[in-house]
């Protein structure tokens, strides 16, 4: 019997995965999408083919005909609402896999919700920016029971992403713990680069220089997020890659696990620090990358390092 599956949520990441999917999940049926903005549903459609998915209007109906219910949502809130919604139908022997990237305590209370209605859940947040979601380049998180995870993977590796770290036989909200604790490097990256190339500018060796040492000793992000930087796509971009505000979700997650087990993390609140000053300069248009001009305004040049 071949699986139907729907996909709930279509930002930046979810377009992506679900591109992937059609394109090389393998699927016999269409593959059902749901976003509350019904038109990026109606647009990924037509982008996907008419063919190959179907738009749904409401929750309900993603569920009903469906056996693997995909979500990829903002926040916590965002994805407790749909999961509510999804619970309000008959879902014994179907499967949940959330791939946003939300508290632990979250997943884990989501994963016992699920189980005790008599379907699966698999927490499976993923690493990568959109770009390696529209190519299918993302690394897959999946954590839940054995035979769920398993069921997950036939999604994953060669068709969402290029590598998989699983935690089969663990708690689902193992996923969520790995995604929060792997951001903050981001963050510190991102922080990082930004006190750099302010520092490079402000003395002798100039931005260019430091970038040609980055580019040779830290190739793949660093090359990427410093390349944004010195290009000024850290406050050109309308639509950010990684918005200001779920940079912030991110970084209040592991601050909270942090006061949870009496861990230090002061490079996370440095971090945080200027990311509040990121969405006070650029509001929606705030990316994590943007915390350069955070940096740069307190070291006394421009926000902006191009006319």
């Amino acid at each position: 019997m071949t699986l139907q599956l729907a996909w709930i949520g279509l930002g930046n990441m979810g377009r992506g995965m679900c591109k992937n999917l059609v394109e090389k999940g393998n699927l016999d049926k269409p593959l059902v999408l749901y976003n509350r903005t019904k038109k990026r549903a109606d647009d990924l459609s037509t982008k996907l083919g008419a063919d190959k998915t179907k738009v749904v209007e409401n929750i309900g109906d993603a569920v009903k005909s469906s056996d693997i219910i995909f979500i990829c949502l903002g926040d916590d809130a965002a994805v407790q609402e749909a999961v509510n919604a999804i619970l309000q139908q008959d879902v014994t022997g179907k499967l949940i896999c959330d791939c946003s990237t939300v508290h632990p305590d979250t997943t884990n209370a989501l994963e016992k919700a699920t189980t005790s209605m008599g379907a699966e859940f698999v927490g499976m947040p993923v690493f990568g920016a959109p770009a390696m979601a529209d190519s299918g380049q993302l690394v897959c998180v999946p954590a839940g029971k054995s035979e769920s995870v398993k069921k997950v993977q036939s999604y994953t590796k060669g068709v969402m992403g290029r590598a998989d770290i699983d935690f089969p036989g663990q708690p689902a909200g193992n996923s969520s713990l790995l995604k929060i604790i792997g951001n903050t490097f981001i963050l510190n990256m991102v922080e990082q680069l930004s006190e750099g190339h302010t520092l490079a500018e402000k003395t002798s060796l100039g931005p260019e220089n430091l970038h040609r040492w980055i580019e040779t000793m830290f190739p793949g992000p660093y090359t990427a997020y410093s390349s944004r930087m010195l290009a000024g796509d850290y406050y050109k971009r309308d639509e950010p890659l990684f918005h200001v505000d779920l940079a912030r979700k991110d970084a209040r997650h592991a601050l909270d696990l942090a006061e949870k087990t009496g861990t230090s993390l002061p490079n996370v609140k440095t971090g945080d620090a200027h990311l509040i000053k990121v969405k006070e300069h650029l509001g929606d248009k705030g990316d994590i990358p943007s915390i350069y001009g955070a940096v740069r305004q307190e070291s006394g040049l421009k926000f902006e390092n191009k006319d």
